[in-house]
């Protein structure tokens, strides 16, 4: 079966197009059956692609010199998204000419093209930056939002409930992974009226493909006890922040214990299997690749940082919800709770009409 290509924005990123070329290769070796749209300067991608024929044979170039600076103003940015390695990628997607864009480029400026490109799917008012984080447990975390939307109304966070949920499916499996909304506390009467009220929305929801448990609070993010976390952007980017920082100072921490006598060295050496496994865990590479959940379109959020591995799973996890159909399940997801709310507001008309009436 044919599938859509995947444009991968070869220009963005600190590390530039050595290793968003890599990554690429590493990924069409995990998944074979996709061809690749390598937006970029056509002379550095000939050249990094001597070393990957696999990739070569399954690519095709789009010239471009033009790049999207890490800290250009996003509004100027989009000015020149007809132009930019960024923008030609996001608009491949609009185009038909590719499924998916992955960039490790500006954030601000990939959300910004991606918005205007691909606006978002019906019965969705905003988009959200949804990432995977490791756990304790056996399961990964969904995390949104991450950033798109600095605050969230009770609508917005039902529409992350529903769009972080098939995502959910996807990664896990589960026809009903566990969802639970970012709060102060697990207490019903905690936080603000519109975590209350989507958790009322949620609750009466019972047609959707998951399991609302109510909140959960910052410190259970990582426990393995919940599938999905959704929160606004500005309190998920804190909290995403918050635990990306953490895992360095653990990291470090190690580091300088380690090093700082024979003793220690010598202790290190003996537990070595073990902080290798903790480092693993901890290497933001292993779950590189945030999504922006809502388009009418896939589009992957690469760390500008991430090593060759991590552009790799970015590209992977863009490959995977084509594979997936990820639009369509957010759409399915949609369609049962807006089917709730009017029949909700029918009863709500239909009690009025009597009051009124006596």
């Amino acid at each position: 079966m044919s599938l859509p290509r995947i444009a991968v924005d070869a220009m963005g990123g600190d590390e530039g197009v050595r290793v968003m070329i890599d990554g690429a290769a590493e990924a069409r070796r995990r998944h074979d059956r996709f061809k690749f749209l390598l937006v970029g300067d056509e002379a550095r991608i000939k050249s990094a692609l001597e070393s990957h024929p696999n990739l070569r044979e399954a690519s095709e170039i789009l010239h471009c010199d033009d790049v999207v600076a890490g800290d250009e103003v996003p509004s100027r940015a989009l000015r020149r998204a007809k132009t930019t390695s960024m923008g030609l990628a996001v608009n491949a997607v609009k185009a038909g000419d590719a499924g998916a864009a992955v960039s490790a480029g500006n954030t601000g400026a990939l959300m910004a093209m991606s918005k205007l490109a691909l606006r978002t799917m019906p019965g969705i008012d905003r988009p959200a930056l949804a990432a995977i984080m490791p756990t304790l447990g056996d399961n990964d975390v969904v995390m949104l939002d991450l950033g798109a939307n600095t605050e969230a109304d009770a609508r917005n966070l039902v529409q992350f409930a529903v769009m972080g949920a098939a995502y959910s499916r996807i990664l896990t499996g589960k026809e009903k992974p566990s969802v639970r909304l970012l709060n102060i506390g697990t207490e019903e009467i905690k936080g603000f009226d519109r975590l209350r009220e989507a958790a009322a929305l949620l609750n009466d929801a019972t047609g959707l493909d998951m399991q609302f448990d109510g909140y959960v609070e910052s410190d259970k993010i990582n426990r393995g006890e919940v599938d999905v976390v959704v929160t606004d952007g500005f309190s998920g980017n804190i909290a995403l922040k918050a635990i990306e920082g953490t895992a360095r100072f653990v990291t470090d921490l190690l580091r300088e214990a380690f090093t700082s006598s024979l003793r220690s060295k010598i202790g290190f050496l003996v537990s070595r299997p073990a902080t290798e496994l903790l480092k693993h865990h901890l290497d933001p590479n292993n779950h590189n690749g945030a999504v922006f959940l809502g388009l009418n379109g896939v589009v992957v959020k690469s760390h500008g940082s991430a090593t060759a591995g991590g552009v790799a799973n970015a590209v992977a996890v863009a490959a995977r919800l084509l594979e997936e159909n990820l639009t369509r399940r957010i759409s399915t997801g949609l369609a049962e709770i807006q089917d709730r709310q009017a029949i909700v507001a029918e009863g709500e008309a239909g009690s009025e009409e009597s009051r009124l009436a006596k």
